[in-house]
């Protein structure tokens, strides 16, 4: 597992397991989605859940194009899954989410395992390890 030991990013998995030890896994990500939420707002954390995220693609806009799950003190995107297994397409979402909104750190967490922190995984990206990439798909890079 990636280093996870950031105040927020600690914070958040701590709340994250709070709704595991609570529910367990086998259930829907929309309930571990509500009980989240539950969570972050009881421990004091801002933040936004089920963010639209635009695109922008040549001449059209894509108002909705993604949801983020949630967004934390405006500083780390967070994705829910309740899956068997993770896959690279996993990380890769998360990795779009935070090119695409500019955050540089995501958590995506898998509430389908029997130990939570053996189901989350730190997403760090680095706009100068990426400078072309920009915020929007067919944007111009600012």
């Amino acid at each position: 597992m990636t280093d996870l030991h950031d105040p927020l990013s600690e914070r958040i998995i701590g709340c994250a397991i709070e709704v595991h030890r609570g529910t367990g896994p086998g259930l829907l990500e929309s309930i571990y989605d509500v009980c989240l939420a539950y969570e972050l707002q009881a421990a004091g954390l801002a933040f936004e859940r089920q963010r639209p995220v635009p695109i922008d693609y040549k001449t059209m806009s894509i108002k909705t194009a993604f949801r983020v799950d949630f967004v934390v003190e405006g500083r780390v995107v967070v994705e829910l899954k309740a899956v068997e297994t993770m896959l690279p397409l996993h990380k890769a979402q998360v990795l779009t989410y935070l090119k695409l909104t500019g955050v540089s750190t995501g958590l995506l967490i898998n509430f389908n395992v029997t130990v939570l922190k053996d189901g989350v995984r730190r997403v760090v990206w680095t706009p100068k390890a990426d400078p072309g990439v920009p915020r929007s798909l067919g944007a111009s890079a600012s």
